[in-house]
């Protein structure tokens, strides 16, 4: 089998002249609004210094040293980890369960649909005022606690409930950007797999466990990505809620990060942080994109 040649006139021929005016504005904002920012980003975590003072200095490895040896940020990547993970195992399993439920047909599914979608197009600032009204001490929860004998919660300033109240919020905010996922990737599996399993006697939770899992696997490892990046960029919440606390129980990495470059003028240690969030990220959609590679192989 001949390899084809590389033709210079094919390449200057008119079909890829157009293809590359169409593709150049994406291009464009590609360079300038994604991998500029990465770069500079880089570039930043290797040195100190603020822009409102004295400038900027390099320092090599420095700031990524301070991080290894600053206790605060052990913390806070202890607190990001816990926020991650109690965040995304809920925000699969209900959406998950639900989804199967609203995959069937009855009177009231397209409203009940609509319903759970609603938390992921409201903004979450909003939200987050919402949710401290109502975990004020004298707020709405400790009024219907009192009601059954129970007395109230320091809800907010308490190192216990704070980091709860938080991730009840961003569950409940995940819930309908999974819930859809969902429900698109029930669709997707032959109804023929699930007549089969009836004719040989499966049950429901049979059918569930050998058909609707497996169907489902590309589709849970998405909403997982996705569930755990929204997760590991929370900040409003924290902003408007808590504020990081009390004493630092609160205090995730991305809202760190802020505190750092726009409170204490540390960009280059602010950014030395923020690079470690990046490669997380990258690591997650690397798996993510992995996975659906060896998915679609099959």
């Amino acid at each position: 089998m001949s390899i084809p040649r590389f033709d210079r006139k094919n390449w200057l021929d008119n079909d890829t002249i157009a293809a590359w005016v169409f593709l150049a504005p994406a291009l464009v904002l590609l360079v300038l609004f994604v991998l500029y920012p990465i770069a500079y980003l880089c570039f930043l975590s290797f040195t100190q210094g603020s822009f409102t003072r004295s400038g900027i200095h390099w320092v090599g490895f420095n700031n990524y040293w301070r991080l290894l040896v600053t206790p605060d940020f052990w913390q806070i990547i202890g607190n990001t980890i816990y926020f991650t993970l109690a965040t995304v195992l809920p925000s699969l399993v209900i959406p998950l369960g639900l989804a199967v439920l609203l995959d069937r047909s009855f009177t009231l599914r397209g409203l009940l649909r609509t319903a759970y979608f609603i938390p992921s197009i409201t903004s979450l600032v909003a939200v987050g005022l919402g949710f401290r009204w109502l975990f004020q001490v004298d707020g709405p929860v400790n009024a219907g606690l009192g009601a059954i004998g129970i007395e109230p919660i320091p809800w907010l300033s308490s190192t216990t409930w704070a980091m709860p109240v938080l991730i009840l919020l961003s569950v409940w905010k995940q819930l309908g950007f999974n819930l859809v996922v969902f429900l698109a990737g029930l669709q997707a599996i032959p109804t023929s797999r699930y007549e089969a399993a009836e004719l040989d006697g499966a049950g429901a939770w049979q059918k569930f466990r050998h058909i609707t899992l497996p169907g489902l696997q590309p589709t849970l490892v998405f909403a997982a990505v996705t569930t755990a990046i929204f997760t590991l960029r929370s900040f409003e919440q924290v902003y408007v809620i808590t504020g990081g606390g009390p004493l630092n129980s609160t205090n995730l990495l991305v809202y760190y990060i802020y505190d750092q470059a726009f409170a204490q003028f540390d960009f280059g240690y602010a950014a030395a942080a923020a690079t470690i969030l990046l490669i997380a990220t990258l690591i997650l959609v690397y798996f993510q994109l992995r996975v659906s590679s060896e998915s679609d192989a099959v």
